[in-house]
């Protein structure tokens, strides 16, 4: 009697376990993305530029900076950083909520990562068509067709 209650239980609790649907989330915010963002990230939550140790809310499209012993939120950078530029530097993708609230990790776990000028292509310069919808993209002018054996048999 034991077993067939025992094997009951575990059928009645496949039968609930079997009716469970799972959910997937795909949250993909490239068009949201800066032009002067990395490339192969379909979805970002904050850029951390370790060179002037400030983070960029891509949702928000708000950068975030310590300033006189709090948290500044602000469309443009500071004027003290009116020298740096964005389009260069190194951008970290951190997609975690308020990382700024971590900024002693993330400063020492991404200090390496200063004065890396260059070494990233970013969305302005890329070549992907996924990066089109993202807002003030360079758009790339269609190649003329000049002749020259392109169009063979079509006359």
């Amino acid at each position: 009697m034991k077993k067939f209650i025992l094997l009951a239980a575990i059928v009645s609790g496949v039968m609930f376990t079997g009716n469970a649907k799972a959910q997937v989330n795909v949250n993909i915010n490239i068009g949201a993305q800066p032009v002067w963002g990395p490339v192969g990230y379909d979805h970002v939550d904050y850029y951390y530029l370790p060179d002037i140790d400030v983070y960029y809310n891509v949702p928000q499209k708000q950068y975030v900076y310590f300033d006189n012993g709090r948290w500044m939120f602000a469309s443009a950078l500071p004027y003290r950083y009116r020298n740096y530029d964005i389009y260069r530097g190194y951008k970290v993708v951190i997609n975690e909520p308020r990382p700024y609230l971590h900024n002693n990790v993330y400063r020492v776990k991404y200090k390496n990562y200063k004065n890396n000028f260059g070494r990233q292509v970013i969305i302005r310069d890329s070549k992907e068509v996924k990066y089109k919808v993202a807002k003030g993209y360079k758009k790339q002018g269609k190649k003329e067709n000049k002749g020259r054996g392109h169009d063979r048999g079509k006359r």
